[in-house]
């Protein structure tokens, strides 16, 4: 009897534990119908929302573009606003984003406070070039950093006379004017790029000379530059015209010296150019050179190689006084084939030495020099002269000095008797005159000689730049000579700029032409072709 009690009861409590379970199961069951219904609902939502048109959209369709008049009316109204948007954007005068590494476009802090506290009207005249140029957005940026420098794009010369008769510029002309008052200096495209001649890159100089010529022609001082007279071949009137033009634009003053009129270097002379001798100086010029040396004076001496003895005992005791031995007769000639120019032995590209002349082309091609003579170096007495020397160019170890010029030495090669190895054909000498002393306020003198030995090289008598190498020399030895010049006359080198804008030229094979072509005209090609055909298989299918 109690077994059957406990049998109901435990009946009766699994009953009720199945009730429970069924009712759970119920109550999950309608949880789930309602979550799914409600997703559903959200689901068929979302599609409607996907499905419904923008009502923007559809009342330009109906309302607009169904009218040709409206429609013609909407094409004029969003051409207004993007000519106002631009306007706008223009009057801002906002400086262009630059998103380049090298900041290509960005005027650089140390050009905005070199020409910050300018207090004179600079005028930049772009000649040739349109507003939109990259260069010209550049040079805008130098008139925010000072209102005085006002910068304009000339597309045509011919709108401008004034400048057209000023500046002699014809029209089709490109440069680039830089003035102030009656000071100006002209730049051309040319001027404001270089190049690696390693890895045959561009390298931009434009804000450097953008810069340098804004400093030049607003200077207080003009460095005067003296060419000695009556001596030499070579004058500032005679075959070195272009030199002249050089310094002009560089903003130097130049003017030829007869000394024996004057009768002494001027107390204004910055710079004695002294070219070629092919007579001797006179007692007057010697002693006022050496006069004007020991003043402080600095001399640029060009000096062509010579083919016969020369007794110029004037010329030597000034070239003395720097430890400069007499010139000899002869020439030097290569025998490195990579040291010559179209494998002529006497056409010399001499090896930069880095010095505070030469860094700006130190890591060129170089210089050309046509028959070079070699500068003899009295070692041995420059601590007495109290003279400290600085090699600039020298021939290469493959080099010899020819001396003899007869019929059967006209061949390549030295011979018996003739100096071979490395030559000395620039250098600079620094001279002390006078010690400082802060005991008795006494000021340090020193005078300086750069000289090279030739003459040729920056001469009207250049190679032809027509020709690949005249390019070459009349772009590096103009700037060796205009380098040498402004180190003597005390200008420091404005600004140092360079970016490279990542343009590489270089001469494709016929394989990498091929590639070239495939890649730009039958790869676009075949993908036009292959479209259509996808096209007209979908078409048919359908």
């Amino acid at each position: 009897m109690k077994e059957n009690k406990e049998r109901m009861q435990k009946e009766q409590e699994n009953k009720k534990d199945e009730n429970i379970k069924e009712k759970e199961n119920k109550k999950a069951e309608k949880i789930k119908q309602k979550e799914d219904k409600k997703a559903k609902k959200e689901q068929k939502k979302k599609a409607k929302k996907e499905k419904e048109p923008n009502k923007f959209i559809q009342t330009i369709k109906k309302k607009w573009l169904v009218d040709g008049t409206k429609t013609t009316i909407l094409v004029l109204l969003i051409i207004a606003v993007f000519i106002a948007i631009n306007l706008g954007m223009q009057a801002l005068d906002l400086t262009p984003l630059d998103f380049t590494q090298e900041q290509l476009y960005t005027l650089t802090d140390e050009s905005k406070e070199r020409v910050k506290d300018i207090d004179k009207d600079v005028n930049i005249y772009f000649i040739g070039y349109s507003d939109e140029d990259s260069t010209v957005d550049l040079a805008k940026q130098y008139g925010k950093a000072n209102e005085k420098i006002n910068v304009e794009a000339i597309e045509d010369v011919s709108t401008r006379p004034d400048l057209s008769q000023k500046y002699g510029i014809e029209s089709g002309t490109e440069g680039i004017i830089v003035e102030c008052g009656e000071r100006s200096k002209v730049l051309t495209s040319s001027d404001l790029v270089t190049y690696d001649t390693s890895t045959y890159e561009t390298i931009s100089i434009a804000e450097e000379k953008l810069t340098s010529s804004i400093l030049s022609v607003t200077a207080d001082e003009v460095p005067k530059v003296y060419f000695l007279e009556g001596y030499s071949d070579f004058s500032l009137n005679q075959n070195m015209y272009m030199l002249s033009v050089y310094l002009g634009n560089e903003v130097n003053e130049t003017e030829t010296l007869d000394i024996l009129s004057v009768g002494k270097v001027p107390d204004d002379c910055d710079t004695l150019v002294i070219t070629s001798p092919s007579k001797d100086f006179d007692d007057v010029a010697t002693n006022s050179i050496l006069d004007y040396i020991n003043r402080g004076g600095n001399i640029l001496w060009l000096n062509a190689a010579i083919a016969t003895e020369q007794d110029f005992p004037n010329v030597n005791k000034v070239l003395e006084t720097y430890g400069i031995k007499p010139f000899e007769v002869g020439i030097i000639r290569e025998t490195d084939t990579s040291k010559m120019v179209s494998e002529q032995p006497d056409l010399i590209i001499p090896e930069i030495q880095y010095s505070d002349i030469t860094k700006d082309i130190y890591n060129t091609t170089g210089v050309i020099f046509v028959n070079a003579t070699k500068i003899n170096v009295d070692t041995d007495n420059l601590d007495e002269l109290n003279v400290e020397e600085n090699d600039l160019l020298l021939a290469s170890e493959g080099s010899y000095f020819r001396t003899n010029f007869s019929q059967e030495y006209q061949v390549d090669g030295s011979r018996d008797g003739e100096e071979t190895g490395t030559f000395v054909v620039g250098a600079e000498m620094v001279k002390t005159i006078q010690e400082a002393d802060e005991e008795t306020g006494t000021e340090e003198i020193k005078s300086k000689l750069v000289i090279y030995g030739e003459n040729y090289f920056i001469s009207d008598y250049q190679l032809s730049q027509n020709s690949q190498y005249g390019a070459i020399q009349l772009a590096y030895n103009r700037d060796l000579v205009l380098n040498s010049i402004a180190y003597l006359t005390d200008r420091e080198e404005d600004i140092t700029a360079r970016k490279d804008t990542g343009t590489v030229t270089y001469t494709a094979t016929e394989q990498q032409d091929t590639i070239i072509r495939v890649i730009i005209f039958a790869v676009p090609a075949l993908i036009i072709v292959v479209g259509i055909i996808v096209w007209q298989v979908r078409r048919r299918k359908k």
